[in-house]
């Protein structure tokens, strides 16, 4: 018998809310942008019109995002679901929106790569070079940045790959290969006789929010040294240079810590990191970034 449309579903799957794509761009304009005026700047609209879109989002989903805080509106805790789940899909729509320009303009594109320094000065520079001198139709532009800010470029769609140091925690939406391991060591200043680690320090470090200054933070307290911190700097010459000048001990990579221009005493090999190739997962891939990517993979790992 033909189902009658007055009768309620008795399907176990709840109805899809209509919310639309542009909804969902408002919502993340929001996040990233310091006002609602500028928020509705980037996206093309009146702040009455961002306003309203946010609102129907709201009705539709059935739950409050935002609250108001003094004269502000700003994004409830509880919309950090909604508002991951509207990065993605803008992300991955913009993604197949590019894809497709290209494809229907003949376009060769461009290819946004995130590297740490390290990677992009020790590890891979023959790996750019070689691609831009073989893909001279392809852009390439370079970010060198800390691993969190590139995987936050990376997740927020301003970003086509990354290679970072790998996250202490699967990031949802992002897939990673292990490209490879580099030995990180301790180093003190000129002269300095290196004893029991309860005498090592003080410190000066990558900013305690790095993905390597966690790793070494938990190996030094398991080496019984004590966490006192002089400084902190995402650079790694200005580390050697403030290990150099005295200031404190350093945990850098060999290939960092090691450089003809310093005498810094060496110390043990404090742990391990691994060096990876991020990306969009489920994402529609440009084939320029595939072969970038796939030549980051085949470079040999150094013994």
């Amino acid at each position: 018998m033909p189902t009658d449309r007055s009768t309620p579903s008795t399907s176990r799957h709840p109805l899809l809310p209509d919310i639309t794509m542009r909804q969902l761009e408002y919502l993340v304009a929001i996040d990233e942008a310091p006002t609602w005026a500028l928020a509705a700047e980037r996206v093309g609209v009146s702040p009455s019109a961002l306003s309203q879109g946010l609102a129907e989002l709201e009705r539709r989903i059935g739950i409050d995002l935002f609250e108001n805080v003094g004269r502000r509106r700003i994004l409830r805790v509880t919309a950090t679901p909604v508002l991951e789940y509207a990065r993605q899909v803008v992300t991955l729509t913009t993604d197949l929106t590019r894809w497709s320009t290209r494809l229907r303009e003949g376009e060769s594109g461009s290819v946004r790569l995130g590297m740490i320094d390290v990677a992009a000065v020790v590890h891979f520079p023959d790996v750019l070079r070689s691609f831009r001198s073989e893909r001279t139709e392809v852009e390439l532009m370079l970010s060198v940045a800390p691993s969190r800010s590139l995987l936050e470029d990376l997740a927020g769609g301003r970003l086509d790959l990354a290679v970072c140091v790998e996250p202490p925690e699967p990031l949802a939406g992002i897939e990673t290969v292990s490209l490879l391991s580099e030995s990180l060591a301790v180093y003190a200043p000129p002269g300095t006789e290196i004893g029991a680690p309860s005498t090592w320090g003080p410190w000066v470090l990558f900013p305690a929010d790095s993905h390597t200054r966690r790793a070494v933070d938990e190996r030094l307290v398991e080496r019984g040294a004590r966490l006192d911190i002089a400084a902190e700097s995402h650079q790694p010459d200005v580390l050697r240079e403030m290990v150099q000048l005295g200031i404190g001990w350093t945990v850098l990579p060999r290939t960092q810590g090691e450089v003809a221009q310093t005498n810094l005493v060496v110390g043990e090999q404090l742990l391990k990191r691994k060096l990876v190739l991020a990306r969009r997962s489920k994402s529609v891939h440009d084939p320029a970034a595939d072969d970038l990517a796939a030549r980051l993979r085949r470079r040999p790992e150094p013994t």
